[in-house]
């Protein structure tokens, strides 16, 4: 009975693909190994997996996951028949065209007779990039080669999901950030920290954060440091906060020349993504001397000298110097207003 149900699941689903599928009109060669040695020859009519397309991987394919429906591949972009420059355009191979010839694999059902595009298959990392970049490699892919990740020998397939029947995850705001920590697990651990960028906290409108991975990194190369989206570090955080761009009338110098000279980039046990808390962040470079304050030192920490305590919770050199980023205020020269 079972057997039943499955052949007519089948045939509906091929009689559905067929008004949503063109099957190729021509014979395509395909590659075959034959007792080790390699031959090139267009396979008999019976056997072609061309000319039955899509259908074909369909029959084994249409349930190999929960996130892998039957049908997903033409809900996204790579099957869609009014495109040209589709797999599934009018010129296009339909499957073929990015997992290679079939008939061999339909026959044997063997996993190393194609191109699976998986960490599990025959094919090497390059040739699987390979596929990829023959269409994708303009535009924001142009710095791929020597990029962090092709170093690090990250598949594209690594971090697209091309046959998710909701589109592609990491190219979604909310979902991106789960495919990026997934390896990069120390920042997983900062976003988790009190003062954090909001790539995992967001509003009630979105599963996710208010921004993603990408909106400082670009993940597939950049000549800037950390793969960054902009030239340097400061100017891919005034994309944000452009109100710390200046120009300022007085200009506190460190604001100018790095943000992570104060701050961290992902998540901070401290209020503002600082590295220290003030005081002992500013004493980095402003020594006491000749200014009417109390250096903060170990004697500040509870146990030590009179009144340390207070010095550790309310002492501050932003309780006067309050515009530590600069000032455009006539009297600002020492950051006070």
């Amino acid at each position: 009975m079972n057997n039943i149900h499955t052949s007519i699941r089948r045939a509906a689903l091929r009689a559905v693909l067929g008004a949503m599928v063109a099957c190729l009109p021509a014979l395509l060669p395909v590659h075959a190994q034959q007792g080790g040695t390699a031959a090139q020859a267009p396979l008999p009519a019976a056997d072609q997996y061309s000319a039955k397309g899509a259908d074909t991987c369909l029959e084994c394919h249409e349930d190999e996951s929960a996130a892998y429906t039957p049908g997903a591949i033409f809900k996204g972009k790579h099957g869609m028949r009014s495109d040209p420059r589709t797999p599934f355009g009018d010129k296009g191979l339909q499957c073929e065209s990015c997992h290679g010839p079939g008939a061999l694999h339909a026959r044997n059902k063997r996993a190393s007779a194609i191109n699976g595009l998986k960490a599990s298959s025959k094919v090497s990392l390059a040739d699987r990039n390979k596929v990829c970049l023959g269409c994708h490699e303009g535009a924001a892919r142009t710095g791929w080669h020597a990029s962090t990740h092709e170093r690090s020998e990250v598949a594209c397939t690594d971090c697209h999901k091309l046959h998710h029947p909701r589109g592609d995850p990491v190219l979604a705001k909310a979902s991106e950030p789960q495919v990026c920590l997934a390896c990069h697990k120390a920042q997983r651990a900062e976003f988790h920290k009190p003062s954090a960028h909001p790539v995992l906290k967001g509003g009630a409108q979105l599963q996710g954060g208010l921004m993603s991975c990408s909106s400082c990194h670009a993940p597939h190369g950049s000549p800037a440091q950390a793969a960054l989206n902009k030239a340097t570090l400061n100017q891919t955080c005034y994309a944000c906060h452009a109100d710390k761009r200046g120009p300022l009338l007085w200009e506190h110098q460190p604001v100018s020349e790095d943000c992570s000279s104060c701050h961290v980039p992902h998540g901070s046990g401290r209020a503002a993504l600082l590295t220290k808390s003030p005081a002992l962040l500013c004493q980095q470079c402003h020594s006491s001397a000749g200014h009417p304050s109390v250096p903060r030192t170990a004697n500040g920490l509870p146990g030590g000298a009179a009144g340390g305590t207070a010095f550790i919770v309310a002492g501050s050199c932003t309780n006067c110097h309050a515009k530590v980023h600069g000032s455009n205020h006539p009297s600002g020269a020492k950051l006070l207003r």
